[in-house]
């Protein structure tokens, strides 16, 4: 069955946000996909921009450095509409981010069980973040440390393993909070 597009005029971007693992990149290209919008992921972005994977990012310039480095992307380092942007996991829990974000565009926050994203992320060693002893427990503490910025950065949906009902659901979310941001 060919994959129906939803495409028109082009709207307010539409940022995925969340824990790694959750699904943003996977969903995030079928969503520009169907609606006919580029797909960005910030991380790839930053990675192209400052020539080093973010592995290495966070080993020569720490963390806080590559937090500022995802705050110079939402403010200007990608179009301001017509774009489906996955978001890196952190980019949320700084100061003004969540408020930033929602300003650029609708935003959609992915949840997934922590056993879930366990199983997701495990298949790669490109995650920085939980390069230690004991990785299930860190996404445990991480998610609860993260959640609550989350919560105050846009919709939240549980990222189900069907992609096609998740995908149909953002797009629910997107057309009816673009209608809101015309008005």
């Amino acid at each position: 069955m060919a994959e129906e597009k939803t495409v028109g005029p082009k709207g307010p971007n539409l940022y995925l946000l969340g824990f790694m693992g959750t699904g943003k990149s996977v969903i995030g290209r079928r969503l520009a996909s169907r609606l006919g919008y580029e797909f960005i992921d910030s991380d790839d972005a930053i990675e192209k921009k400052h020539a080093m994977s973010i592995k290495d990012i966070f080993a020569k310039y720490g963390e806080e450095r590559f937090r500022q480095m995802e705050r110079e992307f939402i403010e200007g380092g990608h179009p301001s509409s017509g774009c489906v942007v996955a978001c890196g996991g952190g980019m949320v829990c700084r100061e003004g981010m969540p408020e930033l974000l929602k300003s650029k565009g609708v935003c959609v926050v992915l949840f997934s069980t922590p056993e879930e994203i366990f199983e997701r992320v495990s298949r790669n060693n490109k995650r920085p973040l939980l390069n230690v002893e004991k990785p299930f427990e860190r996404i445990c503490t991480m998610l609860k440390e993260r959640t609550p910025s989350y919560m105050k950065s846009g919709i939240a949906i549980v990222a189900d393993k069907n992609m096609a009902e998740t995908e149909a659901h953002i797009l629910r979310i997107y057309a009816s909070q673009r209608k809101k941001r015309r008005k």
